[in-house]
């Protein structure tokens, strides 16, 4: 008796297949480390089809680190319907839990940021501005003035709350509403010192 044929995927789906084996590598993997015959291994693919959907590893790696991206800002969508500053420690909180249910993925996200691909630090840069934006609303709403301090300071506090969370709840895994208390407190500490700046 022959063995039942595997349904034939639409080009989206595998695609998208292709993309979430490379995403789920990164759970234990760093994203310099996946290569073309390494996703196709995974996949059950060949390597010709890899490259038929991605042509170049870089633009593999683009794809990949887009969808973690995503991932990681759809997770975080401040809820508009609470005040400025529980939406603040409520999306800082889904953030860590991500971080925590996500560790590979986000360790990947933040050191693509150092990566040599320019395409690949474009990408995470972009999640990096969102960030500082969905902030920035949050602080505005709350009487602060739209500054090009407050932006810069916001944009430089979002990466530092990305190594603080791969150092504590990575590396120390310490509880999530311990990692938010502190990023909350650093970051109105940020904000309180440059309120009344003018540069």
């Amino acid at each position: 008796m022959s063995e039942p044929q595997r349904a034939r995927l639409s080009p989206q789906d595998r695609r998208a297949q292709l993309i979430a084996v490379g995403v789920n590598f990164l759970t234990d993997h760093a994203l310099d480390e996946l290569t073309m015959d390494e996703l196709a291994r995974r996949a059950g693919v060949s390597r010709p089809l890899v490259f038929h959907y991605f042509e170049t590893r870089q633009g593999m790696h683009s794809a990949v680190v887009t969808t973690a991206r995503d991932s990681l800002l759809v997770a975080s969508v401040p809820r508009q319907d609470l005040a400025p500053r529980e939406r603040i420690r409520d999306t800082l909180l889904r953030i860590a839990v991500f971080v925590q249910e996500h560790r590979g993925t986000f360790y990947s996200l933040v050191r693509g940021a150092a990566s040599g691909d320019p395409a690949v630090r474009r990408i995470v840069d972009e999640s990096r501005e969102l960030n500082a934006e969905r902030l920035s609303d949050s602080f505005i709403e709350l009487g602060l003035a739209d500054t090009t301090l407050l932006r810069i300071a916001l944009r430089s506090w979002v990466a530092f709350a990305e190594e603080t969370l791969i150092s504590l709840a990575i590396e120390r895994e310490t509880s999530a509403d311990d990692v938010v208390r502190f990023l909350e407190a650093s970051l109105h500490g940020m904000v309180n010192a440059v309120r009344d700046q003018r540069l």
